[in-house]
């Protein structure tokens, strides 16, 4: 199991974001004051009932026990369940999405309703088709079958919809699922754990196929992770609640850091490129993952491609008020080999631009989703993940200095990169050279997860263990049946 010094660091990680202050209230979107000074989010009580308890070990086994009920509703129940989760995201995001943005206290509110609003595009049953062969000497098939009870780390960035897309996915293939979600965004998780059981209970019977627990901790992450009715782990989160699971001793799928260059060589449209990496970079003031964090620009089109951000609603920053925003964002610490390296102010994570922009000595209107400003490729803003709407331009050379600068600051997560570019040699290049779980051309981040792009969404992209954005099917085993020589038709 996981060692008492990984796990004492694993919720000094957690716990470090829950005493972040709320930005000011006068620095807030026009759409937003309310919410930023709304009182702390009254949870459900932990009592046991509907999901929602105070002890891990006896969430567990409630998990276990809804888990083999579910079994005896067929596929038929799982694709009810799912229609419950996505049904209940789609009513409840104008009021769970402020009921998230004032716990957290991170991000922007309009974004926080939309991404339960898209829940619904999560995918569901149609990814579990078995796989059948036949043959000379008979048939085989091959079906996706549950793990059981599957424990989940959530992170505070991406609270309740996190939770509803590991619930659908979960569910679909089969299996019941026990939260130890962020401390900071335990609350507004249990709010949605009780409604999703009372609508499950009321159609099928089962009290508590999704449960969590409404003060999570060390003791309970450990809990969660020794109980043996929890067959496999599905961690989002920092680098420590990574190790951690991994450690375990029991299979993992690990959403693990990224921060995503961008590379820009000029050969396609400077505007639609500044349009798109605003569009990410500022979405839920980039608190996503996969969202744009530094782009790396060919010299000869640096400057355009600036006056394109500033066209598109970006505002640019002096070299002293970056320096002024930077000593507010980073402080310097020493690492166990003596080593300084740049520490995040947490208190900034997910904050307005405008917030930011009183840090850095201006002021910049509500609606400004992004600021932007030209670095060195070695600034902290480049090489830390910031979440911050604050986007450093690094100017290069040759393509060659731009995807050497990319791979240097994605830093091996091997999570997301973004290319603007019409040369199919550089997009290989690049591609070849990050080896990103997701790698975006000509479009915004966001197009990974299927908006504004083919494919399909869900919040949990498993880059550290390498399953990819998750599925139905990653939350599975792969089952064989063969009858031998028999059952064939020609």
């Amino acid at each position: 199991m996981v060692d008492e010094a990984t796990l004492r660091a694993v919720i000094s990680e957690v716990l470090s974001g829950l005493n972040r202050a709320a930005p000011p209230a006068a620095a807030a979107p026009a759409a937003a004051p309310a919410v930023r000074t709304a009182p702390a989010v009254v949870a459900p009580r932990a009592d046991g009932r509907l999901g929602v308890f105070s002890d891990m070990n006896a969430a567990c086994e409630a998990a276990q026990g809804a888990f083999v009920r579910l079994q005896k509703h067929g596929l038929e129940g799982r694709a009810k369940v799912i229609e419950i989760i996505k049904g209940l995201c789609t009513a409840k995001a104008a009021e769970w999405g402020p009921l998230e943005f004032a716990e957290t206290k991170i991000g922007r509110l309009d974004h926080k309703i939309e991404k339960l609003q898209i829940v619904k595009l999560v995918p569901g049953l149609e990814w579990l088709r078995p796989y059948a062969l036949s043959g000379d000497h008979g048939i085989t098939l091959e079906e996706y079958t549950p793990f059981g009870v599957i424990g989940a780390i959530t992170p505070v960035t991406h609270s309740v919809p996190t939770l509803a897309g590991n619930v659908v996915s979960m569910v679909a293939a089969g299996n019941a699922v026990v939260f130890n979600p962020h401390p900071g965004g335990a609350r507004c998780a249990a709010v949605a754990v009780r409604a999703f059981n009372e609508a499950i209970q009321a159609a099928l019977g089962i009290e508590h196929l999704v449960c969590t627990v409404i003060e999570p901790s060390l003791q309970t992450f450990d809990q969660m992770c020794r109980s043996e009715a929890v067959r496999l782990l599905c961690v989002t989160g920092g680098p420590g609640v990574v190790q951690a699971a991994m450690k375990s001793g029991k299979r993992a799928i690990c959403a693990g850091p990224g921060n995503p260059p961008v590379v820009v060589d000029g050969t396609g449209s400077l505007a639609k490129a500044a349009v798109d990496i605003i569009k990410g970079a500022s979405y839920d003031n980039n608190l996503l993952c996969i969202g744009e964090k530094q782009v790396f620009v060919l010299e000869a089109y640096a400057e355009r491609f600036m006056n394109e951000l500033a066209a598109a609603g970006a505002a640019k920053l002096t070299p002293g008020q970056l320096d002024r925003l930077t000593g507010a964002a980073f402080t310097t610490a020493r690492d166990a080999g003596g080593c300084s390296h740049p520490v995040l102010n947490r208190k900034l994570v997910g904050a307005d631009a405008a917030v930011l922009a009183e840090q850095a000595g201006t002021r910049v209107g509500p609606d400004v989703p992004l600021l932007f400003a030209e670095t060195d490729a070695e600034h902290p803003f480049v090489m830390e993940e910031q979440m911050m709407p604050m986007l450093p331009i690094v100017r290069v050379k040759t393509f060659d200095d731009a995807v050497a600068g990319a791979v240097r600051s994605e830093h091996g997560y091997r999570h997301s990169a973004i290319l603007h570019s019409l040369n199919v040699d550089h997009m290989t290049q690049m591609a070849r050279a990050v080896d990103t779980t997701l790698f975006i051309k000509n479009g915004a981040s966001v197009a990974g997860l299927g908006l504004g792009g083919e494919g399909y969404l869900n919040y949990s992209i498993a880059t550290t263990t390498g399953e990819g954005i998750a599925t139905p099917r990653t939350f599975t085993r792969t089952r064989r049946c063969v009858m031998v020589d028999n059952l064939r038709i020609y």
